[in-house]
């Protein structure tokens, strides 16, 4: 199993893939007037959203999609004492979606999240081009210097052993974004103007043993090759270091996935 990170760039697909075996987890504090943007590409799929801070605030969802909500009061009511395990005032309580769906796959996405364009100005559907990640081989044990060998136009080049190129099962589909980077914050404030305007169309593998700084903003994975691992880190409401709950989880996936 490898990490697959990927600036994910695709047309809508005219018939939704694994409709039936993806759900879309979805943390918030707010109402999701973004998923507006996205429903041409999320709409065919169930929605498991995650409320995180106050309980009582009523979080609203635009018409026409498939979903259940869980906030706070829930998680302590179907956890019981086990619920402390789910971060609060934090995203990683999006771990309770991940926990709650009975699907295959799953893709999350931060609600602050819009729909980027390509150069020639069109949509560019994330989702489908992480479903097409997952469901393709990785290289992790020898690196092709064209990428992604098994996309349309490519393949593997002169010197790739024959004996990798079926390649291993691909657990996680790791998106990145334009805009404002995943900086920390001393870069933050040394680089407070930089954004990230360079679109890349290209699928690369994280190698086998190489750790990375796995962001949960746009992220999809297979629940039955990586799912124990994918748990992000208690780092939310009285817990002594916060921000690194992705990452935690990253680490943990590519270290269990290296030794499997």
């Amino acid at each position: 199993m490898a990490g697959t990170v990927t600036v994910p760039g695709a047309n809508v697909p005219s018939t939704p893939l694994l409709k039936d075996e993806l759900d879309i987890v979805i943390p918030t504090i707010r109402n999701l007037d973004f998923l507006e943007m996205w429903r041409p590409f999320f709409q065919p799929y169930h929605l498991i959203i995650v409320q995180d801070g106050d309980p009582t605030k009523t979080i609203k969802v635009p018409e026409g999609f498939d979903y259940e909500l869980y906030n706070r009061n829930d998680i302590n009511r179907i956890l019981g004492p086990k619920a402390s395990c789910i971060s609060f005032k934090d995203s990683a309580c999006r771990c309770f979606g991940y926990m709650v769906s009975k699907k295959k796959y799953i893709y999350t996405i931060d609600d602050d999240c819009f729909v980027a364009k390509d150069p020639s100005g069109k949509d560019i559907n994330a989702l489908e081009q992480h479903i097409k990640n997952l469901l393709s081989p990785s290289t992790p044990f020898f690196f092709n210097t064209l990428y992604d060998p098994y996309r349309d136009g490519a393949d593997f080049v002169r010197g790739y052993p024959f004996s990798l190129r079926e390649g291993a099962h691909t657990a996680v589909s790791h998106g990145l974004w334009l805009n404002i980077p995943d900086y920390d914050a001393p870069t933050q404030l040394v680089k407070p103007k930089e954004r990230n305007e360079r679109y890349v169309d290209a699928v690369m593998t994280i190698p086998k043993g190489t750790l990375f700084p796995m962001c949960g903003m746009n992220l999809a994975f297979d629940r039955d090759l990586i799912g124990p691992a994918m748990y992000f880190g208690l780092m939310g409401d009285g817990q002594p270091i916060g921000r690194y709950d992705d990452m935690w989880a990253g680490w943990c996936v590519k270290v269990s996935s290296a030794t499997t």
